[in-house]
């Protein structure tokens, strides 16, 4: 009980840094945890020694905590995905990560973001809402259900500059 209250009391603030190809498999492993399909190692990989790509990290000591993932084409970007660990949710990580990531991507000129969010996923709802995201459209049927009908996909858009 005790180690429980100060675990609680005594969390230490993520480390949120650039990701590099040396953090793909961890990577992989929590975006396998958080989405349907998951991606490969390779193809974490790929995408992190791709120069249009910037991600970020969070980590907690030695551990993954999160981690976004965004590709630049001109002065647009597409947010390709964020995940934050199960037990790690609602404590502001992901607020942290995107923050930074927005600010980043700002920095190299960017000057308008996209992204797409299952219309279900309530929590990312609020992040991006949160951050200034609004809706520009929507993709009816485009996320697989499971035994229920496809979700839609809405497309979230934010100017930076």
């Amino acid at each position: 009980m005790i180690g429980f209250i100060n675990n609680l009391f005594n969390r230490a603030e993520p480390s949120i840094t650039e990701a590099s190809a040396r953090d793909a498999s961890a990577i992989a492993v929590l975006h396998g945890k958080s989405f349907r399909r998951g991606w490969s190692e390779q193809e974490v990989e790929g995408l992190l020694i791709d120069r249009r790509v910037i991600a970020h990290r969070a980590t907690a000591g030695a551990h993954l905590t999160g981690f976004i993932v965004s590709r630049l084409v001109e002065d647009e970007a597409e947010i390709l995905s964020v995940a934050v660990v199960e037990r790690q949710r609602s404590r502001g990580i992901g607020r942290q990560l995107l923050n930074l990531h927005l600010r980043r991507i700002a920095g190299l000129g960017v000057r308008t973001i996209f992204l797409e969010v299952d219309e279900d996923n309530m929590p990312a709802l609020r992040l991006y809402q949160h951050a200034g995201f609004q809706e520009v459209s929507r993709r009816p049927g485009y996320y697989p259900g499971t035994g229920t009908a496809a979700a839609t996909a809405l497309i979230l858009r934010r100017d930076l500059i």
